[in-house]
Order: structure tokens, then C-alpha cells, then sequence
């Protein structure tokens, strides 16, 4: 089950970054045998790697909840991107290294909310504890009013990057 499964998602990736490049359809019918042939190669290899015994990712309800959360991600992000701007441009910035524990039970919450981070302006992930699931997150404005909270009041930092990753992989 998992070696299809894989395979089928490898296949459609594949399809959609190949989009438009062909007469069959919308792709060659040399594109649509070597996608195949690739999907079957990445499944081979990959199968036990990214696909957990319960299959619980391939669930429709956290696909939807995912792309619920692209809205106030996106949100965050384009408010991150203002505020960087603003830094960049007065040179306002106090950075640091800060330390978050967002109480995410698994690797594949923990694995969002760090992606999450990443991709916003002004904040990157850099390292975990292993042990506790905390997160160290370099900051672009360590605030030092907002230290005395830290780690436990991580929305200064992330918002409610952290609960959505719980609602989604949960």
C-alpha cells in the first residue's frame, strides 16, 4: 500500500511540474512513460522513508484543514514581509536566538510549524531538542519584553503556526 501510494503521488507531482509540455492531453507520451518510470523508482526507494504505518496524512480532512491554514500563513507572511521591509529600511533589528516549546507530540507537526517559521520573513528555524520537541528560532526582533514569557508563549514569534500544525498532523 505504501509503495502505491508513493508512487502515485511521486506520478502526480511529476505531472503537474510537467504541465503543458506535450500534444497528449497535456503532455508528451514520452513524459507520461518516464513519469512513470520515475514514480516507480522514487517509490522504491522511498516507500518506508516519508509514509508512516497509519497512512493518517493521506486523510482528505487534513488536506482540507491544510489549505485552510494557507490563508492565515500567507496572512502572517505578507505582514512578516512589511515588517522586515521596515527593519531593513530604518535598521531597527535585534537579533537573536530564542527558544520555543510548542508541546507538538510528533515529528510531522513539529516538521510544519519549523517549515513554517522558515518561510516567514524575519524568523528560521534552527535547531530542536530532541528530547522536549523544542524549537530554537533565530529572530530578526528579539523583544525583551516578550523573553520573560519564552518558551511557553511562542505567538510573538509564530502566531498560531503551532495549533494549526497540531489540528493538521495531530
Amino acid at each position: 500500500m505504501r509503495f502505491l501510494v508513493t508512487a502515485v503521488v511521486a506520478y502526480l507531482i511529476y505531472l503537474v511540474l510537467t504541465v503543458g509540455s506535450g500534444n497528449i492531453l497535456l503532455w508528451s507520451a514520452a513524459e507520461l512513460i518516464i513519469g512513470a518510470i520515475f514514480a516507480l523508482a522514487v517509490a522504491a526507494l522511498v516507500k518506508n522513508r516519508y509514509l508512516s504505518k497509519s497512512l493518517r496524512m493521506l486523510n482528505p480532512v487534513r488536506w482540507f484543514i491544510w489549505l485552510i491554514y494557507l490563508f492565515p500563513f500567507f496572512f502572517a507572511m505578507a505582514v512578516a514581509n512589511v515588517d522586515v521591509a521596515y527593519r531593513v529600511i530604518t535598521g531597527r533589528i535585534n537579533p537573536g536566538i530564542v527558544k520555543i516549546s510548542p508541546n507538538l507530540k510528533n515529528d510531522m507537526a513539529l516538521t510544519i510549524l519549523a517549515n513554517s517559521i522558515t518561510l516567514t520573513p524575519g524568523t528560521l528555524s534552527v535547531d530542536v531538542d530532541e528530547e522536549t520537541n523544542d524549537l530554537y528560532v533565530h529572530w530578526i526582533n528579539v523583544q525583551p519584553d516578550v523573553l520573560k514569557e519564552m518558551p511557553r508563549d511562542y505567538h510573538a514569534i509564530c502566531s498560531n503556526f503551532p495549533d494549526w500544525a497540531r489540528r493538521i498532523a495531530g
